[in-house]
């Protein structure tokens, strides 16, 4: 792993979300492992979004609680929900939680399934779950409640029952791919729904195959991070530093 790289781009992925006004302030959490076993990872500390810089990420360790402590710490919910991840699920090399406002309205409905009703939510298609357990505050109990969930490896995406949505990837390009796509799509789908009209759903095998193809499609997670991110260079922000 390139150690800089890896800081830089958690960094902008902070300035973008709060840009695509998916983000909450201060709260919310993005992580991703920097060792083999992922126990040790960065995590952002209780500064917003849109100011945040690659030199203020945290490193915390899930077997080490005391790695939390300090002036600026990630709040309890970071190490709850974040380091139950690290330490449960292999794949999870990265994760970002966030309240984004029509990944949160789909989590508060009876039924929180996000359906294929076009392209962008065809990426999710069979690749969700849906936690309908809501036990509050994602402290270390409900955070190790909410890892058993990910051990599936082809499920990466979990909407939150009446809290919000969580995403886990190899690389921050692809967590970020697909927390940016999911909330677009979560869009739609609300817009859609708003109508009252009857929605056209894509059939069980056009929907897989639109994942699928999207899967194969090598790269293209990096390509949105890295065109997004060459907007932030090009006004010449201070995300990297």
């Amino acid at each position: 792993m390139n150690y800089a790289l890896a800081r830089a781009e958690m960094a902008a992925a902070f300035r973008l979300t709060a840009r695509e006004d998916m983000h909450e302030g201060v709260a919310n959490h993005f992580s991703l492992a920097v060792n083999d076993t992922g126990t040790q990872f960065l995590i952002n500390p209780k500064k917003h979004f849109s100011v945040m810089k690659a030199s203020d990420l945290w490193v915390i360790d899930a077997d080490d609680p005391s790695t939390m402590e300090g002036n600026d710490a990630p709040d309890q919910t970071a190490w709850g929900l974040h380091a139950s991840l690290h330490r449960h699920v292999p794949h999870a090399r990265c994760a970002m939680h966030v309240h984004s406002t029509y990944a949160t309205v789909l989590a508060s409905l009876q039924d929180s399934r996000l359906p294929a009703i076009d392209q962008n939510s065809a990426i999710f298609h069979n690749r969700q779950v849906v936690d309908e357990n809501y036990g509050g505050l994602a402290l270390e109990e409900e955070g190790e409640r909410c890892a058993r969930l990910f051990q599936d490896p082809s499920i990466r995406t979990m909407i939150m029952g009446n809290h919000g949505v969580l995403f886990i990837g190899e690389t921050v390009a692809e967590t970020f791919s697909r927390m940016y796509y999911f909330e677009r799509a979560a869009r739609n789908y609300i817009i859609a729904l708003s109508t009252g009209r009857a929605l056209r759903e894509l059939p069980e095998e056009v929907a897989e195959l639109t994942a699928r193809q999207m899967e194969a499609d090598v790269g293209a997670d990096q390509d949105v991070l890295d065109g997004m991110r060459a907007v932030l260079d090009a006004e010449g922000l201070d995300y990297a530093a």
